[in-house]
């Protein structure tokens, strides 16, 4: 079905790589525009080019998520280049881990900066390009906010990862009532994956692995999600990029508010 995103101008942030980087791959074989945005400079120069190399069409925009003045920069750049915005992916987060009484309060603050205060300011920034796009075409406008199941399920020492794609997801269903309530054609959904073969598992699995012997040793990556997921797998990139795809489509064009669990059945176990 190539072509399901023709013509869409897409802002992916955090898009260098994991779940970012697979959607921007997809959604450029789908015929989209991909702009990819992303502080790891050198990783998204590279994605950009295998993206072209492939036959599709990228540009990458340097985009600090915490940094108001960054998003203005960026919207800025896709309004004067393309003239609209289609699809905005807050794809952009961190995940730290630990017990809530050795969390330090920068790093709770800066875990909220990016996984949160990214998605309220690309929200705040985008939105007013993306209403005069989506008031342009049938299928409408799109956010999609990228959460985890850890926004539905609460887990032991991730309390501050918990709070921020909590928030994600309630954020995302009030903007999609005023996003509906202005009549604007844009839609606001969030994604929820689980246990996915990404990086920052390796960051949440790590700290039960800092050599403390007072703490269990975390699992692998691939034990925890056999223990713990009902398909008794990890999932991959390119199946929470095949989510991502379908809410960016003219094909959801009748979703909106809702979160979009791909997690193997971990949330329901």
């Amino acid at each position: 079905m190539a072509g399901r995103l023709a013509g869409k101008i897409i802002c992916i942030t955090g898009a260098a790589s994991g779940i970012g980087r697979a959607t921007a791959m997809l959604m450029a074989r789908e015929g989209a525009v991909v702009v990819v945005t992303d502080v790891q400079d050198k990783k998204a120069a590279g994605l950009v080019m295998e993206i072209e190399r492939a036959g599709g069409q990228a540009i990458f925009l340097r985009h600090d998520v915490t940094a108001e003045e960054s998003w203005r920069t960026v919207i800025a750049a896709i309004k004067l280049q393309y003239g609209r915005l289609d699809v905005l992916v807050n794809n952009a987060g961190i995940g730290l881990s630990g017990p809530v009484v050795d969390m330090s309060l920068t790093d709770w603050r800066r875990q909220t900066a990016i996984n949160l205060d990214g998605v309220f300011l690309g929200v705040k920034h985008a939105l007013p390009l993306l209403r005069e796009g989506g008031a342009r075409t049938s299928g409408g406008g799109s956010i999609i906010n990228v959460s985890s199941i850890a926004g539905i399920k609460a887990a032991a020492n991730a309390a501050g990862y918990c709070a921020t794609k909590g928030a994600v997801r309630l954020f995302t269903k009030a903007i999609a009532l005023e996003c509906a309530a202005a009549r604007d054609n844009v839609r606001v959904n969030s994604i929820h994956p689980g246990i996915i073969e990404t990086a920052i598992w390796d960051t949440l699995l790590g700290t039960a692995e800092n050599g403390d012997a007072a703490r269990p040793r975390a699992p692998t990556l691939d034990a925890l999600a056999a223990s713990t997921v009902p398909l008794g797998r990890t999932g991959t990139t390119d199946e929470i990029a095949a989510g991502i795809v379908w809410l960016a489509s003219d094909e959801s064009s009748y979703v909106t508010g809702t979160e979009l669990v791909i997690d193997g059945g971990r949330s329901i176990a």
